[in-house]
């Protein structure tokens, strides 16, 4: 399984970005809680999720940036 692509988040609108970067963070927290209850969990599944966290967080802070700027040029 090759690692998410950033393009497929910038996609996203503000709203199925923020569902997306909650629904990720619970997968993470899932992941966590079996391999604390000892249940099998592929190591692997971690890093693509916190790469995919990662880009989220990225794109959303881009759109909250533009908007800024936006906002600071139509003033």
């Amino acid at each position: 399984m090759a690692l998410p692509k950033i393009e497929e988040a910038r996609s996203l609108d503000q709203e199925a970005l923020a569902k997306t970067i909650l629904d990720v963070k619970k997968e993470l927290f899932n992941l966590r809680l079996r391999l604390a209850t000892r249940q099998p969990v592929k190591p692997h599944e971690f890093r693509h999720l916190k790469h995919r966290l990662a880009q989220l967080m990225t794109v959303e802070r881009e759109q909250q940036l533009a908007k800024a700027k936006g906002e600071d040029h139509g003033s």
